[in-house]
């Protein structure tokens, strides 16, 4: 009972883990072009940072032992800003559509990555489930054209993206490889401080060309949330969830998030998409329930 109580807060964490990433996507092009990558994530890097340093403070405090072999923590900063910052690289050419229908590609990527590194093995149920997520994921990209599907088109900025999400693929087996017991807010302060240091090397003359005064106050509000919301909770939330479940079905959680950003599109008040969008939402929801059934039949045969 108690593992399957552990495999259901693990996809607990990753049901909120995309809905806040989805967010990130919808403010993230209001501060896009206001700002070069580079420094917006060294900034993201940092304020995280602090929120998770002052929560691992609160809490356990820090603890020699929670930091061995900091080389760790240098290679899984360095995936992630590295995801990052080709993320934003990426969007400056390529369309919204073809860059969000190269992202449903990690979680195939990190079951492969998950079969490497951790001998991960990704069953036919699985496997199925995951063919399903994709193919919903896109539908409700291309917002249930066919006309939009068919003019897909890989460019420059897609093949940058590309990867970046190489690079988020082999992070998330590879946080299951390189943890040694450290509990989640530790483990992630120790990824945050690594990546923000990365990020101030690389992208120094980004960060001393800013005009950070002189930003205007949205990108200040962007910032904050995808320090606070989309960094440091969502950080927390894939540590917690990689722990509890293999790779694929923790990024499996990523065909979610087209149909979260439809939910914030329309509270921010860009409207509703069409109705056959709802087709790939729904096709999201029957794979993330095959994925939960996966989980349970174990459990059931055992029994």
């Amino acid at each position: 009972m108690a593992a399957v109580s552990e495999a259901l807060r693990g996809h607990l964490a990753m049901l909120a883990f995309s809905a806040l990433v989805a967010g990130s996507f919808s403010l993230g092009v209001m501060v896009a072009n206001e700002i070069a990558p580079a420094a917006l994530n060294a900034a993201r890097f940092l304020i995280a940072g602090g929120v998770i340093g002052a929560a691992v403070l609160a809490t356990r405090g820090f603890r020699r032992e929670d930091y061995r072999a900091p080389w760790r923590f240098a290679v899984l900063g360095g995936l992630f800003a590295g995801y990052f910052v080709l993320m934003f690289y990426g969007l400056q050419t390529a369309a919204p559509v073809s860059a969000a229908a190269v992202f449903t590609l990690v979680p195939v990527m990190s079951a492969a990555f998950g079969w490497l590194l951790l001998r991960q093995i990704t069953s036919g149920w699985m496997a199925l489930a995951l063919a399903i997520g994709a193919a919903g994921a896109v539908w409700v990209i291309v917002r249930g054209d066919f006309g939009t599907l068919l003019a897909f088109e890989i460019g420059k900025g897609e093949i940058i993206y590309f990867w970046g999400c190489v690079l988020h693929a082999i992070y998330t087996p590879m946080v299951r490889k390189l943890n040694r017991g450290e509990p989640a807010l530790p483990f992630t302060f120790g990824m945050l401080v690594a990546g923000a240091a990365v990020l101030l090397v690389f992208g120094w003359s980004d960060i001393t060309a800013t005009d950070w005064s002189g930003l205007p106050f949205i990108v200040w509000i962007g910032l904050f949330y995808l320090a606070v919301c989309a960094s440091s909770a969502t950080f927390v939330l894939l540590q917690y969830a990689t722990l509890r479940l293999p790779s694929a079905k923790v990024m499996a959680y990523t065909y979610l998030t087209p149909s979260w950003v439809i939910l914030w599109e329309i509270a921010l008040g860009r409207g509703a998409p069409p109705g056959m969008v709802l087709i790939g939402v729904a096709m999201s929801v029957v794979a993330l329930a095959m994925l939960l059934e996966g989980d349970a039949k174990p459990q059931r045969a055992k029994a």
